[in-house]
């Protein structure tokens, strides 16, 4: 029996850094306000380099650091919900420009719980296939999605991208998972709507920009997705002291200490590192991944148990227990 392993992380952000100070500039903030209620003092925005950009600089370094050849993979799956276009997929482009010919490759929408979601996806291709070697990377331009003129939204989000390399493994790596969907709170965190437009149709309104309830999607992440992690350490027989660190969507320094607290969890296991990024969505757990790997929190040696989770617009949640 063959299982799945991460067996190398990377993560790219755009050159320009745009301080919480910056954007008091432009719109009625400061950077006290977003500090005291996020804990994000920066996030990088793009210039120029579009998703698809941002996910090929991660692909390139997961290849570098690894020895690994393109041609050797067999799949690349981009979470995203800010292509450059719907098709060619974003995944598509990234395929194209690291010219990794033998791997087939998709996109996976689901916001910021898109990377745990393609991680699912991958493992079960690694386990259940004859394939050896596949790319899961979050990648996000979400700087085009945003009313810049509206503080309740603009002053949370950065672009940025994220990524791991999976392989084929004699050991057992991935050790539970609890993926979760509501459709019927779906309107709480919502972007890109493209209303009907044909000659035998009314027009609808189109609305590119992101929108969010703010309290409900807080709310949802203390109640639900708090309670589904305690679940899934329940049933996966796993004590949380167990876990060395849990990686959790960078959405609000104010969310992970409260699900801390809720979860009686000592709040140094939760890495955060949304100060200098924002929400990067489906990008910003392979960020924070990637960054603790580059400190040496974790080692990537098959040694610790990490617990990743995203949540977010959808309304999706999804948790996976990881050695690594």
């Amino acid at each position: 029996m063959t299982f799945a392993k991460i067996t190398q992380v990377a993560h790219y952000a755009p050159q320009q850094v745009i301080s919480n100070d910056d954007l008091a500039k432009i719109m009625d903030t400061s950077d006290e306000w977003i500090a005291s209620r996020t804990g994000i003092r920066r996030r990088h925005i793009s210039q120029t380099e579009t998703t698809s950009e941002l996910a090929t600089h991660v692909a390139e370094e997961l290849l570098q650091r690894s020895g690994t050849d393109a041609s050797e993979l067999d799949f690349i799956i981009i979470a995203t919900i800010t292509p450059d276009s719907l098709m060619p997929s974003t995944a598509a482009r990234v395929q194209a420009n690291i010219g990794a010919v033998k791997a087939f490759a998709f996109d996976v929408t689901a916001a910021c719980s898109g990377f745990v979601f393609a991680l699912s996806a991958a493992q079960k291709l690694l386990e259940g296939g004859s394939y050896r070697k596949g790319l899961v990377i979050g990648a996000e331009t979400l700087s085009k999605t945003l009313d810049w003129s509206d503080r309740r939204t603009a002053v949370l989000f950065g672009d940025g991208a994220g990524g791991v390399l999976l392989e084929k493994s004699k050991e057992q790596h991935f050790l539970a998972e609890s993926l979760h969907s509501d459709g019927s709170r779906g309107e709480s965190l919502s972007s890109g709507v493209a209303a009907l437009d044909s000659p035998f149709s009314e027009k609808g309104e189109d609305d590119k920009f992101l929108k969010m309830d703010g309290r409900a999607i807080f709310d949802f992440a203390i109640r639900d997705v708090t309670q589904s992690i305690i679940h899934l350490l329940a049933e996966s027989g796993l004590p949380a002291e167990s876990v060395d660190y849990f990686l959790l969507h960078q959405a609000n320094s104010r969310i992970l200490d409260k699900m801390a607290k809720k979860m009686g969890i000592d709040r140094q296991k939760f890495p955060a590192n949304m100060m200098e990024y924002g929400n990067t969505s489906a990008a910003s757990i392979p960020i924070l991944l990637s960054e603790c790997v580059q400190n040496n929190l974790i080692k990537l040696d098959g040694s610790q148990t990490i617990l990743l989770a995203g949540f977010g617009g959808g309304l999706t949640w999804g948790s996976l227990i990881v050695k690594i």
